[in-house]
């Protein structure tokens, strides 16, 4: 890398320890202030941190666009408008209005301990920021020649200490940078790809055919079982928190709205950027489509701003799951077991302190499961097959105080289906009758809740 690029890196970090550390302190006596900047979140505050923080797999992004084209839009980025639209009309309101902490917070008060716990250990997994920061391990590497787990620990530490000290409002804070830097360094990159091998007509007659069908070549069964996955969103645990730390329910729900017209914007850079890589490159690694690209069209600088994007657009991730991940394990996790929701005066004394404890041993896990996952799509995938089915059917029905019986049984069962689908299409070769492991998943959990409406 030139040196003035390298300076852009370095200006980047360190504005983001600066604005990670500032007006930071412990707060022991208001736990929502730590949690969720005192209910009190604005509205380009609630945008900038929503939409920086759902691009950390950005490098899995780039790997599936140059391997199946226009389908990375299909899969990743359509369902999810439709299904965040939803949630804003009929879900963000609720949440602010509801003024719980957490989604397994809403469990436990709705449903009871158990029911709370179980979707803890659900969310947990959900949050794990392990994925990213093995992606921004694997690009550290790339782009500094340090070794991989020193790149690892690096990202870690700096992500995760201004989070200990500064809690949700230093991510808000440090967001509005990692913002600006993600647009920007695509813009560039579409700019000077667009200027190197010309405009949207050579590109198309440049790709492969499959790369312009929005299958990518995959079976429509495997596009609708993305598609229904999607509904993730409802039980996101960054949607969830945002919505409680709005200051209002119009703030929430107009957030939303506003965030899925940034979504497209960046969704239409990521995606023609990847195509252009297609076009362009031979021979690559897929996984390193966006900086194999960059380091062929970009001068200096602009090479850094774009970089530096790659960098932000993980490291908003990553601090926002592991905050999350903090939270559902000390607080969700920790507290609950160790006392009832009745003591509330308890958790004000006790403050942000198993919140710091759950921060060290989720990162600690988090490091640990970066060195061992293969694939972050394949992950999102398998993630989202088991865990959705059994969490998003509950999660809609704690609104409605009335419906209880059975709840346990519909965050296992459906879990467990899914499970045992997987492993069967591991040792037969297939999925049984072909059948993604999402549906049958999806199908218990529904058929428990008709089976229990109608036994009352």
């Amino acid at each position: 890398m030139h040196w003035l690029d390298v300076s852009v890196i370095i200006i980047y970090l360190g504005a983001l320890v600066f604005l990670g550390f500032i007006r930071s302190n412990y707060s022991n006596k208001d736990p929502e202030e730590y949690l969720l900047a005192g209910r009190k979140l604005s509205l380009p505050g609630f945008v900038v941190t929503l939409v920086a923080t759902w691009y950390g797999g950005i490098l899995g992004i780039g790997e599936n666009t140059y391997n199946f084209g226009v389908q990375t839009w299909f899969i990743f980025s359509l369902p999810y408008y439709i299904f965040a639209l939803l949630f804003a009309l009929f879900i963000a309101g609720k949440i602010n209005q509801s003024k719980f902490i957490s989604l397994p917070d809403q469990f436990h008060n709705r449903y009871g301990k158990t029911a709370g716990i179980i979707s803890a250990l659900y969310i947990l997994a959900l949050a794990s920021p392990a994925p990213y920061i093995l992606s921004i391990g694997i690009l550290l590497q790339f782009i500094t020649g340090l070794s991989f787990g020193i790149s690892l620990i690096v990202a870690t530490t700096i992500s995760m200490s201004y989070i200990f000290i500064g809690g949700f409002k230093a991510i808000v804070r440090t967001d509005k940078l990692q913002f600006g830097f993600m647009f920007l360094g695509f813009v560039l990159l579409l700019i000077y790809s667009i200027k190197a091998f010309g405009g949207y007509s050579e590109l198309v007659s440049s790709l492969p055919k499959s790369h312009l069908n929005i299958t990518g070549g995959a079976s429509i069964q495997y596009i609708f079982v993305w598609f229904f996955i999607a509904i993730w969103t409802f039980v996101d645990p960054g949607f969830y928190q945002r919505c409680a730390a709005a200051k209002s329910p119009k703030t929430a729900q107009k957030g939303i709205v506003i965030s899925i017209i940034f979504w497209f914007l960046f969704d239409i850079l990521t995606l023609s950027t990847g195509l252009y890589a297609k076009a362009m490159l031979t021979g690559t690694d897929p996984l390193f489509a966006y900086p194999n690209l960059a380091a062929l069209v970009l001068p200096p600088i602009a090479y850094g701003i774009f970089i530096t994007g790659l960098l932000a657009t993980i490291m908003s991730t990553i601090d926002s799951l592991g905050m999350i991940s903090a939270i559902t394990f000390g607080r969700d996790i920790l507290w609950q077991i160790k006392t009832n929701s009745s003591k509330k005066d308890s958790w004000d004394n006790q403050s942000t302190q198993l919140i710091h404890k759950g921060l060290l041993v989720t990162s600690f896990i988090a490091l640990t499961l970066a060195f061992s996952i293969p694939s972050v799509v394949k992950l999102w995938y398998n993630l989202g097959s088991i865990i959705v089915p059994g969490l998003v059917i509950p999660f809609l029905l704690s609104f409605n105080n009335k419906f209880k019986n059975g709840i346990i049984l519909m965050m296992v069962c459906p879990a467990l289906v899914s499970i045992l689908w997987i492993i069967s299409g591991g040792l037969l070769g297939n999925y049984p009758f072909n059948i993604e492991p999402f549906y049958p998943g999806i199908l218990t959990s529904t058929f428990i809740y008709i089976l229990k409406v109608k036994n009352g």
